[in-house]
C-alpha cells in the first residue's frame, strides 16, 4: 500500500516536472522564499551528507557489522538499494532535464541523487544496526541526516523541494524492502 501510494505520487511529480504542470509554480515560489535563509557555509556542510564519499562509507560498515553478526541477506537488501539508486536516478536526470533553482542553464536536478543517497545509505545502515542494540538512536539518527541533507540542498538552492520530495518517494519503496530483509536472520 505504501509502495502504491509512493509510486503514484512520484509519477505525479514526474509528470509535473516533464510537462511543467501547475505544481511547478507553488514549488519555485517556496524555493525562492527558502533559498539563502541559512548562510551558505552551513547549507553547504549539510547538502555534504548526502555526497557518496560521506553517506555511503556509513552503510558499508553497517553491511559489515550486519554480515558479522549473520544477517547477510538484509546487508545483501542494503547493499542492493544502495546500488538501485544512481540505476534509477542517473536516467530520471537525463530523462527530465530539470533546470535547478540557481543554475536555469543547466539541467539533471531531477530527483534529488544526494538525498537519495542519504535517505537509503542512512536509514538503511539504521536498519542493519537497530536489531544488535536495545536503544531507538538509529532510525531517528538516520532521519534526522537525511533531513539535514534535504533541507540543505534545498536552502542552498541546489534542488528544487519537488526534486528531494521526489527522490524520498522513490526510494521509500527500497527501503522498505531492506526493512523487510533487515528484519530475518540468514
Amino acid at each position: 500500500m505504501i509502495s502504491a501510494l509512493c509510486a503514484a505520487l512520484f509519477a505525479l511529480i514526474t509528470w509535473q516536472v516533464l510537462v511543467s504542470g501547475p505544481l511547478l509554480t507553488p514549488d519555485a515560489r517556496l524555493s525562492r522564499a527558502l533559498v539563502r535563509t541559512v548562510p551558505d557555509a552551513v547549507t553547504q556542510r549539510l547538502s555534504d551528507l548526502g555526497n557518496v564519499p560521506v553517506a555511503v562509507p556509513v552503510l558499508l560498515l553497517a553491511v559489515l557489522y550486519a554480515v558479522r553478526r549473520g544477517n547477510r541477506r538484509g546487508a545483501a537488501a542494503a547493499a542492493l538499494a544502495m546500488a538501485l539508486v544512481p540505476a534509477l536516478v542517473v536516467p530520471l536526470k537525463e530523462w527530465t532535464g530539470r533546470p535547478g533553482p540557481l543554475e536555469p542553464w543547466a539541467t539533471g536536478y531531477y530527483p534529488s541523487g544526494h538525498t537519495a543517497t542519504a535517505f537509503v545509505a542512512y536509514t538503511a545502515a539504521a536498519l542493519l544496526v537497530a536489531p544488535y542494540t536495545r536503544r531507538r538512536w538509529p532510525l531517528p539518527l538516520a532521519a534526522a541526516l537525511t533531513t539535514l541533507t534535504a533541507a540543505g540542498l534545498i536552502l542552498r538552492g541546489y534542488h528544487w523541494p519537488l526534486d528531494v520530495l521526489a527522490s524520498f518517494l522513490m526510494c521509500t519503496p527500497l527501503l522498505l524492502g531492506v526493512r523487510g530483509w533487515a528484519s530475518r536472520r540468514a
